[in-house]
This record gives structure tokens, C-alpha cells and sequence, in this order.
């Protein structure tokens, strides 16, 4: 192993701001290190019009930088953990998740949701967002949105939408947190499993950029993270229904709460669970588990059967 590592990222603005984090957590913990970041087109940033999930879901965006590590052209590649599938190429692992930013959703527009006109256009990507939206205000429609942080941005600027809703974590790494009309808790608007954190991938044979990459994980949201992706393979592994569920960890006990909704918003379930933070895995499946148990499992059959 040389002492040149080198981060494979997507080029888009907040992408960069990522992989440079990482890299300064890098320089940090092993002095003398050179990083370099090494910039990748994925298909979901070539094609803005390409429908995400008949394209195989948030994969899309991961796919060419996965491809770029079993090619040994980079070392490891950083990825907002939300966009990696629950199942990774062979010989590929996560090594390591930085410490979360706030994982809320965040709206932006006019005036917050409770005060937007009947009929006003948000804009979002996500059919779980688009049907927790809808269950807070039937009346507000959800309009298709593709394109970076500053694109959106700019079309509710421009009145092309009345409002979006974004990740609160791109909006506070951007430093735009003062456009923010409002934060959803995460208990209402339950955010996509891994949302807010960034994920560290590695061959995983490499064991000495695994070492080093895991120097700067960070526990309570590697285990976090670990239960709410458990328990989105466990409830939707081949499901196509909006999934969500959010992770927090405190003195060793995991709390957790999970939603399945139909792709209408017809119906929507919740349900939460209590665990020992050491087992995230088993946390997350059981929380599936109950759900299932609790009705979830039509849904997830009906969306299969789609």
C-alpha cells in the first residue's frame, strides 16, 4: 500500500463537499497521507431525465463508483448513504460511516406546509416523501423533480414549483440552512434509512484502507445506520413501496421507528421498537418483523405483484 489514497465521488457540488470531509478526516488520523479525490459520472447524474425507479432505484448513483473500485482505479468511494442498495457487489463493503448530520426531512418554500395554498406544487423525487406529504396535506400535490441541490433550489425561486422538500443534511453541508422554511420531525416525516450519513466503501480484501477508513467511524450512527438498513432489506428486499424508518442511539438503547406505505398513500403504517444498540441488525429485522406481522406483509405483496 502506497501512501497515496485515492476517493472515488460523484462531481456534484454537495457530492465534493462530502468527499473532501472524509479526506480531511483521513489527513487528520494519519499524517503524511495523500488524498486525492477523483471525480465519477454516474448514470443518475448523466441522464436528469431518466425515471430513478424504473432505473433500478437510488443505484443509479452508486453503480460507476463501485465499478471504479473492483477496477482498483480508486481506493474507496463515499456515498450518501441513502443511495446505496442494501445489497453491494460482491467483494464490496461499508468500512465505515462518518457521524451523521441532522437527519430530518426539510421543506423549502413560501411559508411552511400547514400555510401553503390547497393545490400548491411540491417537488420531490421520492414516492416516500410524496405519500407522507400527502397524509399531512391531502390537499398539496407532489409533483417530479430531478436534478442538484442549487437546480431545485432555483425552480422554486423561478414559481416552476411551489416548494421542495429536501434532505436537511445537503441544505446544512451547502451552508444554505437560512433557506430552510421548515424542519419535519422525523417522527412525522420519517426520513429514508441511512439519510444524513455518509458511507465509506472498500474492497473488502483491502485490509489495510479498511483499518485505516474505520479509524474514523462513528459508532452510534454505524450502529444506527446498520438497523435501519436490516430492516429495509428485511421488509422491502424486492418491494417497491415507499419505505422509510430512523435510528437513534443513547446510553447503549436503540430507538427506532419504521414506515411501509402503498405508492398511493392509501395507507400508511408506523411502528417503533426499543433494542440494544450492541445487535442493530436484529433490532431492525424485528422491527420488520413486528410490522409485517402488523399488516405490512400485504403490502409488501401487492407491490411485488405490480
Amino acid at each position: 500500500m502506497s501512501d497515496r489514497l485515492i476517493v472515488g465521488s460523484r462531481g456534484s457540488k454537495l457530492a465534493l463537499i462530502q468527499a473532501n470531509m472524509v479526506a480531511g478526516k483521513l489527513r487528520e488520523v494519519s499524517t503524511g497521507l495523500d488524498v486525492q479525490i477523483k471525480k465519477i459520472v454516474t448514470e443518475g447524474d448523466r441522464n436528469l431525465s431518466i425515471n430513478i425507479e424504473e432505473a433500478g432505484g437510488v443505484g443509479i448513483f452508486v453503480k460507476a463508483i463501485e465499478d471504479a473500485l473492483i477496477k482498483r482505479e480508486i481506493d474507496i468511494g463515499v456515498h450518501s448513504l441513502k443511495d446505496l442498495p442494501v445489497v453491494q457487489p460482491e467483494g464490496l463493503c461499508i468500512v465505515a460511516v462518518t457521524e451523521r448530520e441532522d437527519p430530518r426531512d426539510a421543506l423549502v418554500a413560501a411559508s411552511p406546509l400547514r400555510s401553503l395554498n390547497p393545490g400548491a406544487r411540491i417537488g420531490t423525487s421520492s414516492v416516500r416523501r410524496s405519500v407522507q406529504i400527502k397524509g399531512l396535506r391531502p390537499d398539496i400535490r407532489t409533483v417530479g423533480i430531478r436534478g442538484n441541490v442549487d437546480t431545485r433550489l432555483r425552480k422554486v425561486a423561478s414559481g416552476e414549483v411551489d416548494g421542495i422538500i429536501v434532505a436537511a443534511a445537503a441544505m446544512l453541508r451547502l451552508g444554505r440552512e437560512a433557506e430552510i422554511t421548515e424542519y419535519f420531525p422525523d417522527d412525522v416525516l420519517i426520513p429514508a434509512a441511512g439519510q444524513g450519513a455518509l458511507a465509506i466503501e472498500a474492497r473488502c480484501s483491502d485490509t489495510f484502507v479498511a483499518d485505516l477508513v474505520r479509524a474514523i467511524k462513528h459508532l452510534p450512527t454505524w450502529q444506527a445506520t446498520r438497523a435501519e438498513r436490516a430492516f429495509l432489506a428485511h421488509l422491502g428486499g424486492g418491494c417497491t413501496a415507499p419505505i422509510s424508518c430512523i435510528a437513534k442511539v443513547d446510553n447503549g438503547l436503540l430507538k427506532m421507528t419504521g414506515m411501509i406505505a402503498d405508492r398511493e398513500g392509501t395507507v400508511i403504517m408506523t411502528d417503533h421498537i426499543e433494542a440494544d444498540s450492541a445487535d442493530p441488525e436484529i433490532a431492525g429485522k424485528r422491527l420488520a418483523e413486528k410490522m409485517l406481522e402488523g399488516g405490512a406483509a400485504k403490502i409488501v405483496e401487492e407491490m411485488r405483484c405490480r
